[in-house]
């Protein structure tokens, strides 16, 4: 059973949702963004657990963590969640979380790979599935599938290319995930 963190469009849980994996929850960060939309469409339990709402992260880690087990979540899926977590969550869900990014591993390695890559000049960059562990970004990589950089490239333009090959490869790992 899959639980997705979110914080944003929604568009890499889309692409979960749309492969009929077994999503049982989704969570954000953030109330009112266009993901918790998709998962209520879906009929999927959703929560949102904002850290303003809590005296500390741990505190939000362990309220998150509770609520994704209670759910029965046995697999936790960030895309495009963009909090880290502190140790308490590592303590439920450690070695079974799972992330998205949109660039070569671990070359390119924070929140804004993209624009990371076309300032390096890069020729190529790569959407990554890997495990989250208690880094930023520093996790095992599951999966990768190089996308080339064009000349002409946009944030914009490249964004959506990786997008695109992250909305293919994110379902896959995950379904490969949940048969082990």
């Amino acid at each position: 059973m899959i639980g997705v963190l979110v914080s944003g469009e929604g568009t890499n849980l889309q692409a979960l949702l749309d492969a009929g994996l077994p999503i049982v929850a989704v969570a954000s960060n953030k109330p009112g963004v266009r993901a918790l939309e998709r998962a209520e469409t879906a009929g999927i339990p959703t929560r949102v657990f904002d850290a303003g709402d809590y005296e500390s992260r741990e505190e939000r880690d362990v309220a998150l963590a509770e609520w994704l087990r209670s759910q029965g979540v046995e697999l936790v899926v960030c895309a495009g969640y963009m909090h880290l977590f502190r140790k308490p969550f590592f303590d439920y869900y450690g070695g079974r979380i799972v992330n998205t990014h949109s660039a070569p591993l671990p070359d390119f390695p924070g929140a804004h790979p993209i624009e990371d890559v076309l300032a390096a000049g890069v020729d190529e960059t790569a959407a990554t599935v890997h495990y989250v562990d208690e880094g930023v970004d520093t996790g095992p990589v599951i999966a990768a599938e190089r996308v080339p950089v064009l000349p002409d490239d946009t944030v914009d333009t490249l964004r959506a290319r990786v997008q695109e090959v992250e909305h293919r490869l994110l379902p896959e790992v995950v379904r490969e995930l949940c048969v082990r």
